[in-house]
């Protein structure tokens, strides 16, 4: 799947003209959060993030619970917040990078629209490396954070790739935006 380019017709749509969740998906760091926020605000549509939700919902950061429950654990509470948030009302949903790892993930995103936010390793590193939030973003793999991301995307890439309705370019956030308006337009 190529990466698009922005088209110039109106990206307005209307609240009702939405019939499926808008999942944003792809690596931690590569905007998910505030392209889903500023997609939502444009769509009139609610934001959720299943990060924050499970956060929310089990009352302690993703590395605490992870260290109490497993990696395991994690990714069984990870699905169970995706099966309740994409049930719960049409919305944008920013997902967590490793949702794409389980096939009952994957298939949930099929009954949504799929946006892939594709970002080059080296910017993934550079924004991690800036705001390394532990807290919210455990290493995944013991590893420096540029040999991390290099490798995961190495594994997700695929995934991300065949779960995708569209993959966003890599740009500013006004321009990331601006496409996905456009490619939720065109796949309404």
């Amino acid at each position: 799947m190529q990466p698009l380019k922005a088209a110039p017709f109106s990206t307005t749509v209307h609240r009702m003209d939405m019939k499926r969740n808008i999942f944003l998906i792809g690596p931690r760091a590569c905007g998910k959060t505030s392209v889903g926020r500023a997609l939502a605000k444009q769509l009139g549509l609610d934001f959720v993030d299943t990060d924050h939700a499970l956060v929310a919902s089990v009352g302690m950061e993703i590395a605490e619970y992870v260290d109490q429950k497993g990696w395991d654990g994690f990714r069984d509470k990870e699905t169970e917040t995706l099966e309740r948030v994409a049930g719960e009302a049409v919305r944008v949903v920013g997902c967590g990078g490793g949702i794409v790892l389980r096939e009952q993930n994957r298939e949930i995103l099929k009954g949504g629209m799929v946006l892939y936010i594709k970002t080059a390793p080296e910017v993934l590193a550079e924004r991690l490396m800036r705001d390394p939030n532990e807290a919210q973003r455990p290493s995944l793999t013991g590893k420096s954070i540029v040999d991390e991301v290099r490798e995961i995307l190495e594994e997700r890439a695929p995934l991300y790739e065949g779960c995708a309705d569209v993959i966003l370019p890599e740009a500013d956030l006004d321009t990331v935006v601006k496409v996905a308006a456009q490619e939720v337009k065109r796949l309404s």
